[in-house]
């Protein structure tokens, strides 16, 4: 395990494997950075307007009111039988490997935790005595926490984590990885912006949202990015990977599916949205963060075997929270 985060903290942000000979497109099982042609932006653009027209408002309101039961269900199902820990993260999110402690004049900057009024009564909370706090919003059955606690040997590092699927969070509990003097694990529902966080606001270091953000309603998701703007400290980032516009998975929707533009109910209930870079940008920048990096991932898959293509698009976005007027 230890050789496989090596190795991926060694490869290069989004690989370099590109495409340069379409006639080689068969040699390897996925290629890099893969542009599209205008006649291929329009394909996907007409696929999706032939399957757009939404269904029944009734019948959106009982996917929304049975949200948690769905993904209850999802994990259950599944379990961790077919989760890959995500040792990629390093690499695109270096924030989450061992910290380097920042320069005093950079530390001066920040704004003191103990100057901001709390939403707790109480100072202590899991977590308190730490000095590098990471929360994960949609944490499934752990494929980003436990990898951050192999890497990450910290002293100082406490990693929360949280999801919609109490199913989910008792799968993190019951992993022999699990460890309460350093992991706290439990459900929330992010969409809920009046829910309280076991976490004081203007606490944490960085707040990692790895594909579900795109699993709320479109209108519950600036409150939510509010609220988590609110959990970090000054100088504090929040990281992004979320499905992009015109992804393979959007394409692949037939009809009856769609619940509004670009969001969709899978077969087993679930919902999924598909972003652009300014729509992510506008939700950030609204509930006041800046922009550090906001990128399209687009990576052409290829099953040898079918002799078949798939083109995957994904949006990484790195937003911070604006450091204290000096």
């Amino acid at each position: 395990m230890a050789a496989n985060s090596a190795e991926a903290q060694k490869r290069p942000q989004f690989g370099t494997r590109f495409l340069t000979d379409p006639r080689q497109v068969f040699q390897h099982n996925a290629w890099d950075n893969v542009e599209w042609s205008a006649e291929q932006e329009q394909a996907a653009q007409k696929k999706v307007q032939e399957n757009c027209q939404p269904l029944p408002a009734e019948k959106q309101e009982e996917f929304d009111n049975r949200a948690n039961e769905y993904w209850n269900d999802f994990y259950t199902i599944h379990e961790n039988r077919f989760f890959k820990d995500r040792h990629w993260l390093f690499t695109e999110f270096p924030e989450l490997a061992p910290q380097q402690k920042p320069p005093q004049d950079a530390e001066a900057n920040l704004l003191n935790v103990e100057d901001v009024p709390s939403t707790h009564n109480d100072t202590e909370f899991p977590g308190a005595s730490a000095s590098y706090r990471i929360l994960e919003v949609g944490c499934g059955v752990g494929n980003t926490v436990f990898p951050i606690l192999k890497t990450n040997n910290d002293p100082g590092l406490f990693v929360y984590c949280c999801d919609f699927s109490s199913t989910a969070v008792d799968l993190v509990k019951l992993n022999p990885e699990y460890d309460p003097s350093c992991c706290h694990a439990f459900v929330h529902d992010m969409s809920d912006a009046s829910a309280e966080y076991p976490i004081p606001d203007h606490s944490l270091d960085v707040i990692v949202l790895i594909f579900v953000l795109s699993a709320l309603h479109p209108q519950k998701m600036q409150n939510s990015i509010n609220r988590l703007a609110r959990l970090l400290k000054p100088g504090g980032v929040l990281l992004l990977r979320d499905y992009g516009r015109y992804d393979m998975a959007q394409l692949r929707f037939k009809k009856g599916r769609c619940l509004s533009e670009n969001f969709y109910v899978r077969g087993d209930g679930t919902r999924v949205y598909f972003f652009t870079q300014d729509e992510l940008h506008d939700l950030f920048s609204s509930a006041g963060l800046e922009k550090v990096q906001n990128l399209v991932d687009r990576r052409l898959q290829v099953n040898r075997g079918k002799q078949l293509t798939m083109y995957r698009v994904w949006v990484q976005c790195k937003y911070r929270k604006v450091l204290v007027p000096p």
